[in-house]
């Protein structure tokens, strides 16, 4: 079996396109290969403002102008949903949701993760208009607002905290009436007096007003009775699952089902490497994720090259 291209990248966010900059401009024959639009959680963020030469960009802006790299130096573009990844070992065969297969030398996974939705009315409508699920991202553009978090968990007291250094109060709103996050979290939580904690009560509508996100509806899980919080932002923290379900079956994984790389992007795989949101580390940002895409992409190189 020939392969079709030198290197196959699954996933067109930063960490992707990133990838598909420097593998294109080493001579490699290059495809990115994405289920959706071009950008990754670039295209649901209104703006960003952490990233190095930009002071400030639209989340989508910042995506096109990628993607516009991403292809310049003659990597293609393939749209398609990816089932099962196959190591026939120095041909890595990708099968896809309709039937077809893509083969390539090797593979860099950079398929990202995806928020576990809260799924209520005005979520998806105010995304990036002050529903984010990265506070570390957005939490700047809401100084001396009132903002609620959902969840319980370490990330979500962990970004309550983290949002009090500019707005004025954090609503923390929780299922049950104790938190699942560590003891240590949990104390350094009550010391801030910027903090409120509202027990036993889901969300069951974001609200808005001009476009932008004005309120919260919450229901109390017992007696089913409704309150607003009249929030401009709300940030769900109920959990993240990693794009890694194509290759479950690869040992490669980790406990939390992200992929396991060494410095070089490459995993216990020969031809196979991962970057971005989908690899086991500690910060998830777009700057930390083009990082992983070059490297990854070098040492696609190198393999190859022998």
């Amino acid at each position: 079996m020939d392969a079709q291209y030198d290197v196959v990248i699954l996933g067109a966010g930063p960490a992707g396109m990133s990838a598909a900059v420097y593998a294109s401009r080493a001579g490699l024959k290059t495809a990115m290969l994405e289920k959706g639009a071009p950008g990754g959680k670039l295209v649901k963020t209104n703006e960003i403002s952490n990233y190095p030469g930009f002071v400030t960009s639209g989340g989508p802006e910042l995506a096109l102008k990628m993607f516009e790299h991403s292809t310049a130096f003659g990597a293609e573009y393939l749209y398609g949903d990816v089932t099962k990844l196959n190591d026939l070992g120095e041909i890595k065969e990708i099968e896809l949701m309709d039937g077809s297969t893509v083969t390539a030398k090797a593979v860099i996974i950079a398929t990202g993760r995806d928020e576990k939705l809260l799924n209520v009315p005005g979520e998806q409508r105010y995304t990036g208009q002050g529903v984010s699920y990265c506070a570390v991202c957005d939490g700047a553009f809401f100084k001396n607002e009132e903002v609620a978090v959902i969840g319980g968990g370490n990330s979500a007291l962990e970004e309550a905290m983290y949002l009090t250094q500019f707005a004025k109060k954090v609503y923390i709103v929780i299922r049950r009436d104790v938190f699942r996050a560590d003891e240590i979290v949990q104390q350094q939580l009550a010391e801030n007096d910027k903090i409120e904690v509202i027990r036993k009560h889901v969300p069951v509508e974001v609200t808005g007003e001009n476009g932008k996100v004005a309120g919260l509806v919450l229901k109390h899980v017992e007696t089913e009775e409704k309150m607003t919080l009249a929030v401009k932002a709300v940030f769900p923290y109920i959990g993240q699952d990693p794009g890694t379900s194509f290759v479950s079956h690869l040992d490669i994984l980790d406990s939390q089902r992200y992929i396991l790389t060494d410095e070089h992007m490459a995993t216990k795989i020969p031809g196979v490497y991962a970057a971005g949101d989908v690899i086991s580390k500690t910060l998830r940002q777009v700057v930390t994720a083009t990082s992983d895409g070059a490297i990854a992409a070098q040492s696609v190189f190198h393999y190859l090259k022998g």
